[in-house]
């Protein structure tokens, strides 16, 4: 595998970094899930913040094979993550430039690939990794409003926009909730294809339309009985206030839509 001659040949020239501690790979690398559609995520890890000094990245990047681009990943949220393209062979790869003190929390626990004297080994050895779930109550008090939302675009003929919605709420709410009801971590919609049941991907894949209003309310619709099944299965409703106004409103005004759009 490319990934794998990528991830050797890096860690023997990280090896040579004295300013750097080690480097380690995560991701489907972890669960032996590495196919040639892969990406590779690299977890270097520095003395000092080098998240801070993009030259300094870039320069570290360019060392590990044939760089073609690469760009910092704020517009997901992380400063510290440098998105590469390499060339000879082409391969996406990731690298999260960390201080072994971020390194210390963690969503999973990564394989070493180099360490200097076993600080990362030792590291590993006295912290835990915490994946993050959603938290249910924030996904309530957003719901209804979000799907008030969708109908006041389904309305205006800003189908586009509503099919937005759609997505961004199966990435967001629905796939997550999905994956957290088969037994698997709530990573978005990855790999729902082969991780969740026939019956659960069928209804999901109901919640996708085409730029079509009828099809869209109906995706929406399918979208509202999938959440409050999940809402049913998941929620521990001694703890999660439900929005129960909210979502008679919403769907009083739903059904009001729906009526004026088909008089």
């Amino acid at each position: 595998m490319i990934q794998k001659q990528f991830a050797v040949r890096a860690a023997e020239i990280i090896k040579q970094e004295k300013s750097l501690i080690g480097l380690t790979v995560g991701g489907s690398w972890l669960s032996a899930e590495v196919d040639k559609y892969s990406d590779l995520d690299l977890i270097l890890i520095s003395h000092e913040n080098l998240s801070s000094n993009k030259p300094r990245m870039f320069e570290i990047a360019g060392k590990l094979g044939n760089l073609l681009s690469a760009f910092t990943g704020e517009h997901v949220g992380e400063p510290r993550l440098l998105i590469c393209l390499y060339d000879d062979p082409l391969l996406h790869v990731d690298i999260k430039f960390l201080t072994l003190e971020e390194f210390q929390s963690r969503v999973e626990t990564p394989v070493i690939l180099a360490d200097t004297d076993d600080i990362l080994f030792n590291t590993l050895k006295t912290t835990e990794s915490k994946f993050p779930y959603p938290d249910y109550q924030w996904i309530e008090d957003r719901f209804w409003i979000w799907i008030h939302y969708a109908l006041l675009k389904i309305g205006r003929g800003e189908y586009f926009e509503a099919l937005d919605f759609l997505g961004y709420l199966r990435g967001t709410v629905l796939g997550p909730l999905l994956l957290i009801k088969n037994g698997h971590q709530p990573r978005g919609i990855r790999r729902v294809e082969t991780r969740l049941p026939t019956a659960d991907l069928d209804i999901l894949k109901s919640t996708i339309a085409t730029h079509d209003r009828d099809s869209i309310l109906q995706a929406l619709e399918n979208a509202i009985v999938l959440y409050k099944h999940l809402r049913t299965a998941l929620f521990d409703t001694t703890k999660v206030s439900l929005q129960s106004a909210t979502e008679l409103a919403v769907m009083q005004y739903k059904s009001e839509i729906v009526s004026s759009l088909n008089p």
